[in-house]
């Protein structure tokens, strides 16, 4: 796979920490669709009031994987259970290390008997091409880049892939096809057809509300899209730019960005020389005030990610034993942390005047400025959890972000401190301005986010 592996890079670099804090990668990218269709603020308002469309079709990797093994392959390295997995469902799937840490998540659509494929960011996909390679298993992927990672190709992908998504995607998909929804229960499949297309969809809720992901061959998508659009246009559809899309996670609660395990451990040496010093796993960069000069501190369990209830003993795979072990353990938590207001203003602030302490940059809507964030989180001057995806909601009117948090300071209403930015000025990343750390006070809220911070807490 390559002259130079990860495993070189890791030798070269001296650590793993060292290669990601300082790797010239930025945030994860979201290609080709525009950053604003109309203005994120309006875009973001839209999927809690009345419709949006997500164009996904551009800025993650699909996989293929296709043969009698399938099956088996998906289950030895996934932690779901396959029972009952049978086409037109699909599922967060989650691989872990021999350890029992997350390497990453994606859906996965169980498209025909023995097809499947694998849709989010490269580190599932390159985790399962290896063993499929390396295995005995009768399978035949086929893999799609995102457009992004393609070098002199066009942006012509295999499938386009749209998201309808808010209160009024219903009314939206029954003009679009002229008929009444058909009942799809959440994360199965049906079918519609669309300006004389047939599209898959996938029940879905992104934003936490009714909404379809649906997708087809990409010579159908363009004709798909405009049809969604004018349909749209009575019930306030809003298509979402790249800049309002990398927000709606931080009123969802998803996680996008767990490092993937892989970077210790003998039993990973031979997946880390697999690996290209092209690969996501080498280029990604890890950002943030939380810093240990240990990889694994920054390793994640499934419970910290929230997927502990699809954890299911019900089957042989990578990382069984270590996991039978964590699930007695305590866990961290996941939850949403709502940010002082005031501490907010005067970070933001610092940026004007001479002189004076300037903090690191807050962008919006989205605050993330490396492909893996990790912020630390402290109460009483002691790190009790990492936040790991921030940016601003206009729709709650409050700098956000996702967190996982020790259990006795993951209550409800109980007030923490973020610190923002990087130690000793900040690293080598292009991303990251001069500047000195500060702290701003935070409310620890449920996920997907609700009033709490709001009630819980007055912020003037």
């Amino acid at each position: 796979m390559g002259d130079q592996s990860l495993h070189d890079l890791l030798q070269q670099a001296g650590s793993a920490v060292e290669l990601l804090r300082n790797s010239q990668s930025g945030p994860n990218v979201y290609p080709v669709v525009p950053a604003e269709f109309t203005n994120w603020r309006d875009e973001q308002r839209a999927w809690a009031e009345t419709c949006v469309l997500f164009n996904q079709s551009y800025h993650m990797t699909d996989m293929y994987v296709e043969g009698p093994d399938a099956p088996k392959l998906l289950s030895y390295l996934g932690i779901n259970s396959f029972k009952n997995f049978t086409p037109n469902k699909a599922k967060q799937f989650v691989p872990c290390s021999h350890d029992g840490y997350v390497i990453g998540d994606v859906v996965l659509f169980h498209l025909e008997q023995n097809r499947f494929n694998l849709v989010g960011r490269p580190s599932v996909h390159n985790w399962v091409q290896y063993h499929a390679e390396t295995g005995n298993y009768d399978v035949k992927l086929d893999r799609d880049e995102r457009t992004v990672d393609r070098q002199g190709a066009t942006a012509a992908r295999k499938v386009y892939r749209f998201q309808v998504q808010g209160p009024n995607a219903p009314k939206v998909m029954e003009k679009v096809t002229g008929e009444p929804v058909p009942e799809i229960r959440f994360f199965n499949m049906g079918s519609f057809t669309i300006a004389g297309r047939e599209v898959r969809a996938l029940r879905h809720g992104m934003v936490g509300q009714p909404g379809w992901e649906l997708f087809g061959p990409w010579e159908d998508g363009e004709a798909v899209r405009t049809a969604l659009v004018e349909a749209g246009r009575e019930f306030g559809l809003h298509q979402v730019g790249a800049r309002g899309y990398s927000s709606n996670t931080l009123e969802s609660g998803w996680i996008p960005s767990p490092l993937p395990a892989i970077y210790t451990g003998a039993e990973m040496e031979p997946y880390r020389k697999w690996l290209t010093a092209n690969s996501y796993e080498a280029r990604a960069s890890l950002g943030g005030s939380f810093h240990s000069p240990n990889i694994e501190d920054y390793y994640l369990t499934p419970w910290d990610l929230g997927y502990g209830s699809i954890v299911k003993f019900d089957h042989d795979f990578i990382g069984r034993e270590a996991l039978e072990k964590k699930a007695k353990q305590p866990h961290r938590q996941k939850v949403t942390l709502a940010w002082d207001h005031d501490d907010v203003k005067r970070a933001i602030g610092s940026i004007f005047g001479k002189g004076g302490r300037r903090a690191k940059h807050i962008e919006f809507p989205s605050a993330v400025y490396s492909t893996l964030p990790y912020d630390k989180v402290t109460s009483g001057g002691k790190t009790v959890g990492i936040s790991t995806w921030t940016g601003y909601s206009s729709n709650e009117r409050s700098m956000l972000s996702l967190a996982m948090l020790e259990p006795e300071h993951a209550q409800f209403g109980n007030e923490v401190t973020v610190v923002w930015g990087e130690e000793n000025g900040g690293t080598s990343k292009p991303t990251v301005e001069p500047h000195e750390q500060v702290e701003i006070r935070a409310i620890v809220s449920p996920v997907p986010y609700s009033d709490v911070a709001r009630t819980a807490y007055r912020q003037t």
